[in-house]
């Protein structure tokens, strides 16, 4: 059939659509009282798809995880006795610091030195981010310099971890640079002053001023050893380290450190009037911040068996076995199209009894990544790909930990094996037996940086392990008891 319309020059461009949309729908009403359906886009009884669901059951285990890479954009220090295991738990951190490409004080000519002295006065700031244990606990803390030697020095290339000894970059020629009581409230500061919604709360160190005055100097002298941060590192400031020498009760969170350098000088613009000016060098991610922790008796806390533990700074994660060669058997041709389960957290019972000061957190985000890549996911600072990694949140409404859907890795990690094979000639048991970790997850607390584009779009920009103090416990999964999946199952009529 054949069909002809003709228009007249006078239709407007919406008559035309509108009759354009009558053909079609003509069309499609003429095609459809033929017995031959093919054209309405109906598949094939062979094309046709089917799925199916089971269940199956993860066992689970602890995993001592004492080793953590210790690079990241926040630093820990103090003392407090782990509640857990009645150990005591101590952070010391080193930072370098960052300077701006070919900074330049004013010229020395305008530095004003009423007494002699470039610099008025030197200061570390160290910013809380937050607390743990007593906010009116004193601390004793010291604060040594970095070594400048080439075979001392904290350097790009290497990875620091939690357990890294940090004192062995240390320059212990001359004792520490500073030492100071604190507290974690700034009590010189009034309370109207520390409520200011422009306060952060801080901790301010005061260094000796002939430092803040070798480091102008070595300006003036060479100005090119502030070209860049590997050479300010190298030839003005390795850095310093900040330890806790007495005083337990209090961690702090520190957010950001920075190196102040308050001097006067004159200004062309205005000669009549001295002006104070303020050197700010910061640690920031373009240089080494670590946190060195010590910790003891952490193995009295798994094995229990009633529940798998996961434990920060570094102590314990939870290890999952995923029952890959049980979800395909029977199931060879089939697409895994979903698999999902849920880890439901384990109330302590002695939370209630805790001071909310010294109550462990419970972790927020977690990361599921395989046994085999645990160290290489953070060394290269990879974020989740959703398929040999995935990261989800605490449900605190559900008092869960949920992931949607790992089918991508349960698929991957059996193409691996079959391609494996294939490729040694192993038999099935002997592959399995040559990598038994090969469907072996582990589940690790972390802390997830996001980073939204103009469309709402979010991605993942950083995924580092959780240095904080937190502590929860997840239903175990045994073989009487064994932690469940679900999963669907898709495949073609046809084959």
């Amino acid at each position: 059939m054949f069909l002809r319309l003709k228009f007249s020059t006078q239709l407007k461009n919406k008559q035309i659509y509108q009759a354009w949309f009558a053909v079609m729908l003509t069309i499609a009403t003429l095609t459809s009282c033929s017995e031959d359906t093919g054209s309405l886009g109906v598949f094939p009884e062979q094309d046709a798809i089917s799925t199916s669901t089971a269940t199956f059951g993860i066992l689970s285990n602890d995993l001592l995880n004492s080793i953590a890479p210790a690079n990241s954009t926040t630093c820990f220090l103090g003392k407090v006795i782990d509640p857990e295991t009645d150990e005591a738990i101590t952070a010391t951190f080193a930072a370098q610091f960052h300077t701006f490409e070919n900074y330049a004080f004013p010229s020395k000519e305008s530095i004003v030195t009423d007494d002699g002295f470039l610099c008025d006065s030197i200061e570390i700031r160290l910013f809380i981010k937050n607390t743990f244990g007593d906010k009116n606990n004193p601390m004793k803390i010291e604060v040594w310099p970095l070594s400048k030697n080439d075979d001392k020095l904290l350097k790009e290339s290497e990875t620091f971890y939690t357990n890294t000894d940090l004192w062995q970059y240390v320059d212990e020629s001359n004792g520490p640079i500073a030492t100071k009581v604190i507290t974690a409230t700034d009590y010189i500061m009034s309370d109207a002053q520390r409520a200011s919604k422009t306060y952060s709360n801080n901790v301010r160190i005061v260094l000796p001023r002939q430092y803040g005055e070798n480091i102008m100097e070595t300006f003036y002298n060479n100005p090119s050893s502030f070209r860049d941060s590997y050479s300010f590192i190298r030839n003005v400031c390795a850095g310093f380290l900040f330890r806790t020498v007495s005083g337990t009760g209090t961690m702090l969170n520190l957010e950001v450190s920075t190196m102040n350098i308050n001097f006067r000088y004159k200004s062309e613009m205005y000669p009549d009037s001295t002006l104070s000016a303020l050197c700010r060098f910061a640690a920031t991610p373009e240089v080494i911040q670590c946190t060195q922790f010590e910790s003891a008796n952490l193995e009295a806390l798994i094995d229990n068996e009633e529940y798998t533990m996961l434990k920060t700074p570094a102590g314990i994660c939870t290890e999952l076995i995923l029952p890959i060669d049980e979800i395909y058997e029977g199931h060879e041709n089939d697409s895994i199209t979903r698999a999902t389960f849920t880890l439901t957290r384990v109330n302590n019972q002695d939370e209630d009894a805790l001071d909310d000061d010294y109550a462990l957190g419970i972790p927020k985000d977690l990361l599921l990544v395989r046994k085999k890549n645990l160290e290489s996911f953070f060394e290269k600072h990879q974020v989740s790909d959703s398929q040999q990694s995935y990261t989800t949140f605490f449900y605190d409404i559900f008092n869960c930990y949920t992931f949607e859907n790992i089918s991508r890795l349960i698929s991957y990690c059996q193409h691996e094996k079959e391609a494996d094979m294939k490729a040694t000639g192993m038999t099935e048991e002997e592959w399995e037996a040559a990598h038994p970790d090969w469907n072996h997850v582990v589940l690790v607390p972390v802390n997830i940086a996001t980073a939204t584009d103009s469309y709402g779009y979010i991605t993942q920009v950083s995924v580092n392990q959780d240095l904080s103090l937190c502590s929860t416990k997840l239903v175990r999964g045994t073989k009487a008891n064994p932690i469940k999946m679900q999963v669907i199952y898709s495949r073609f009529i046809g084959k």
